[in-house]
C-alpha cells in the first residue's frame, strides 16, 4: 500500500514538493449526478427557468471551480490548466443531470482535484438555481473516472 504523500515524517500535513518532477501532459476526467423531480428536469431542459439557462450557468461555474481549485483545497498546488471541458447531460429516464469534467495541463502534478471540483461546483450550481422548486435534489456519485500522465501512469475506474 502506498503512503499518504501529504503527511511528513512526523505525521503532520504539508504540501508535497513537486519541484524535481518533470512537467508532463496530464488529464483527469471526473463525473457526478444530481437527481431531481421529473418536473424540475423538464424545467431545465425546456429553458423555462426564470433565473436563466441552468446548464450554461453550471458549465461556467464548473470551469471557474477548476481554475480556482488550489484556493479551495489547502494542500493542492496551483497549476496552469490548459483545457477544461464540462458536459452536462440531462438523463430523463432517471430524472437527473450527469456532469462530466475533463481537465488538462502540462505540469508537475495532476489535475484530478480540478476535475472533481469542477463536477461538484457545476452540480451545486444546478442545485442553487433550482432549489426554489425542488429542495429534495440529491448530488451523488462524484468520482474520478480516469487520469493520464505523470509518474504513476494511467488509471481507469474499474481497472484497478
Amino acid at each position: 500500500m502506498s503512503k499518504l504523500t501529504h503527511l511528513n515524517k512526523q505525521g503532520e500535513a504539508h504540501m508535497v514538493d513537486v519541484g524535481a518532477k518533470p512537467s508532463t501532459e496530464r488529464e483527469a476526467v471526473a463525473e457526478g449526478i444530481i437527481r431531481m423531480k421529473p418536473e424540475t428536469l423538464a424545467l431545465i431542459v425546456e429553458g423555462g427557468h426564470k433565473k436563466g439557462d441552468v446548464l450554461a450557468t453550471a458549465r461556467i461555474a464548473g470551469i471557474l471551480a477548476a481554475k480556482k481549485t488550489a484556493e479551495l483545497i489547502p494542500l493542492c498546488h496551483p497549476i496552469p490548466v490548459t483545457a477544461i471541458e464540462i458536459e452536462l447531460t440531462p438523463q430523463p429516464e432517471t430524472a437527473s443531470v450527469l456532469a462530466r469534467a475533463t481537465v488538462r495541463t502540462q505540469a508537475q502534478t495532476g489535475v484530478e482535484m480540478e476535475a472533481l471540483a469542477a463536477v461538484e461546483i457545476a452540480l451545486l450550481t444546478v442545485y442553487d438555481m433550482c432549489k426554489a422548486v425542488d429542495r429534495g435534489m440529491e448530488i451523488t456519485d462524484i468520482r474520478l473516472v480516469s487520469k493520464h500522465g505523470g509518474r504513476s501512469g494511467p488509471w481507469q475506474r474499474g481497472q484497478d
